[in-house]
């Protein structure tokens, strides 16, 4: 019988990395507890030291991007995973290192730099899917990368506060990047760019590959060649309808906690054990999402085949957000948002896919487009969410602009033509 093929052990890496990533970056924010008073810390400093990842990371996705395309996934992935393990270690040893006003801009460059190793690493691990991966796959194996984040983000938790009372904050953040540090020494020995350079790869499954659109590996990256992806409109649209689906990402992501504590009065534990939900819930949907994505396009075309997943599922989730707020029961105000939650990542690997096929020659760039608009998303919709729940009434306005937003995303797909390659 013939073995596994390569680019199932290839993908399991980069799912490896994804996993890993979000243990990294969800870390410090598990530990600020304990580092807050061994270090003289205020919560406004730690909220600026978190803030500086999210804007260098959202800054870091096309510069990573193209580093990507220029030198390759298996150079890039290498040194993201490095520098990924060293940022952590620099926070680790920051008290050591510094004191008073210097040690809180240790952490402030450490933190910058876990953002500048993690700014390319989605877009080149599409990159690397798109060159493994028939396209008939694509939408299926980016969903479930998807569910790599979020496994990554339930462990976070309970493994970085079980490390931290046996250990300390600081070993436990340590610990945490050594599964990164595994997956570089992998990645470097085992990938290759491009199928056709890997010895182990066979002929079958190169056929495989044979009807994936062209790439040509010496086309320089000229500015022309990359400005052409960076303006062109369907991916524009495509990114616009990412930001605005996003609004409910970071709404669940990181303030469902506080509604339910607040609105629905739970208590803090009970609302940390049924808060999680949403992402496993979301984890599920994002793999089932790609690979019905995959099944469309395929019975209805590139085109329509697009559009039929986020048409029906984000009008989905704005109803499911109205019953979040609507419904007597908080339980059954969390299956909602449970729902309503896993009708937005159900969209992922068809944004993913669609992004990729529109400029498959340049897939790294075209998908840090749409993630940065993805992480504008979080940027501009964080403070309007801070200021509409300090208002009263505000959690049922922050949900009815969810449900708006999940609309708007949807309608602009009516305009989005995911079988128009950008124009060369």
């Amino acid at each position: 019988m013939p073995g596994p093929r390569v680019r199932s052990l290839v993908f399991v890496l980069i799912f490896g990395f994804a996993v890993a990533s979000y243990l990294q970056r969800q870390g410090l924010g598990i530990a600020a507890g304990r580092m807050m008073p061994e270090l003289g810390l205020t919560q406004q400093q730690i909220g600026w030291i978190m803030s500086a990842f999210l804007v260098v990371y959202a800054a870091c996705q096309v510069p990573g991007a193209l580093f990507g395309q220029r030198f390759g996934a298996r150079l890039t992935l290498t040194l993201i995973g490095i520098l990924a393990v060293g940022a952590s270690v620099l926070t680790a040893a920051a008290p050591l290192i510094a004191t008073g006003g210097l040690l809180f801009v240790t952490l402030l460059v450490a933190r910058s730099l876990l953002g500048v190793a993690h700014g390319g690493l989605y877009p080149v691990e599409a990159g690397t899917v798109r060159h493994w991966y028939p396209v008939a796959r694509w939408s299926s194996m980016l969903g479930l990368l998807v569910t790599g984040l979020w496994t990554g983000a339930a462990l976070a938790s309970p493994l970085v506060a079980t490390l931290m009372e046996a250990y300390g904050w600081q070993a436990a953040l340590i610990l945490t990047s050594v599964p990164s540090l595994a997956f570089v020494l992998l990645w470097w020995f085992v990938a290759r760019d491009l199928p056709s350079q890997h010895p182990r790869v066979t002929p079958a499954e190169l056929a495989e590959l044979a009807g994936n659109p062209p790439y040509d590996a010496a086309a320089p990256l000229t500015t022309r060649r990359v400005g052409r992806v960076l303006g062109d409109s369907q991916v524009l649209l495509l990114t616009l309808s990412y930001l605005v689906m996003n609004y409910v990402f970071y709404l669940v992501t990181f303030w469902s906690f506080l509604y339910l504590v607040q609105d629905r009065k739970l208590s803090v534990l009970e609302s940390g054990w049924l808060g999680a939900l949403p992402f496993v819930v979301a984890g599920f949907a994002a793999a089932t999402g790609g690979r019905v994505a995959d099944r469309l396009r395929l019975r209805f075309g590139p085109r329509t085949g697009a559009r039929i997943v986020p048409l029906v599922t984000l009008p989905l989730a704005s109803v499911f957000l109205y019953l979040t707020v609507s419904l007597g029961s908080p339980y059954w105000a969390i299956a909602a948002l449970c729902l309503g939650f896993a009708c937005v990542e159900f969209n992922e690997g068809n944004y993913w896919g669609v992004a990729m096929r529109l400029a498959p020659n340049d897939s790294m760039a075209a998908t840090a487009v749409l993630n940065t608009g993805g992480n504008l998303g979080g940027v501009i919709g964080t403070p309007i969410i801070a200021a509409l729940t300090a208002a009263q009434g505000g959690w049922g306005v922050v949900f009815a602009t969810g449900a708006v937003t999940s609309v708007v995303a949807a309608l602009l797909w009516l305009r989005i033509d995911a079988g128009r390659g950008v124009r060369q």
